[in-house]
């Protein structure tokens, strides 16, 4: 399988704090990889730099056997290949929801408006909110927003989906409709990038899990392997401190 994602000694410092070191990560196509450790561990600016909201220190990154490009129309060519959803939806508040989908395919992917409209229903079905389409993202619940940046994403058709805590930001009944449909798109063969603290997501849905701490890759197992047996100290305490609560 060919790696869709490939981290090669990438070395990350917002001024004197070395938050990334060197990262070396491969995500096969096809594959859900989960990232967890505790805050500050440098999960966030790992997702971020895979499309360039990041710039590295050192290293280098691959997105579909393509060398990340720094700048310019390359990079923008390959951001529309990475979906990114975040854990605030960032949705256009002033657009329904239906334009928010079809947006990023007009514009981007110059695809006629009818054959947009056509995509975004079918994704809108997919996440289960077709029938909030027209209405705008303030008249729709946490959960139903999220879902809705989802299928924004996919309608640009991406080669690897990025989560950024996609959950954190929802109430707790709103949390499982999100996890069903990220669920779905594993189910699919979409290759994901997910950090997220919901352990019961990552242990049915991941194929690996990475554990990472003070900006290192500690760890890099199967999702079985990793719960019942992890390896290091740190993440012995992470996941004591998590599955006691």
């Amino acid at each position: 399988m060919a790696a869709m994602i490939k981290m090669s000694g990438v070395d990350k410092h917002f001024g004197d704090l070395h938050v990334l070191k060197n990262i070396n990560l491969e995500v096969q196509s096809g594959q859900v990889v989960i990232v967890l450790g505790p805050s500050g561990s440098g999960k966030s600016t790992l997702c971020r730099t895979v499309n360039r909201l990041e710039p590295v220190d050192n290293g280098e990154i691959e997105v579909d056997g393509q060398l990340l490009p720094a700048e310019g129309k390359a990079l923008a060519g390959l951001r529309a290949d990475v979906g990114m959803v975040f854990q605030s939806f960032n949705l256009f508040a002033h657009k329904t929801i239906r334009e928010n989908v079809t947006l990023g395919p007009i514009k981007v992917r110059k695809m006629s408006k009818a054959d947009a409209e056509d995509r975004a229903m079918k994704l809108l079905e997919r996440v289960g909110i077709a029938d909030q389409a027209d209405k705008y993202p303030a008249q729709l619940s946490g959960g139903q927003q999220q879902r809705a940046a989802i299928a924004r994403a996919l309608a640009m058709q991406p080669k690897v989906m990025m989560f950024d805590e996609p959950t954190s930001a929802l109430d707790p009944e709103m949390v499982q409709e999100v996890l069903d449909v990220m669920t779905a798109l594993a189910k699919d063969g979409m290759t994901m990038l997910v950090i997220t603290h919901e352990m019961g997501f990552a242990r049915r849905a991941a194929n690996r899990v990475v554990f990472m701490s003070e900006g290192e890759i500690v760890e890099d197992a199967t999702p079985d392997d990793f719960f019942t047996n992890p390896r290091s100290a740190r993440a012995k305490d992470f996941l004591g401190k998590i599955l006691t609560h």
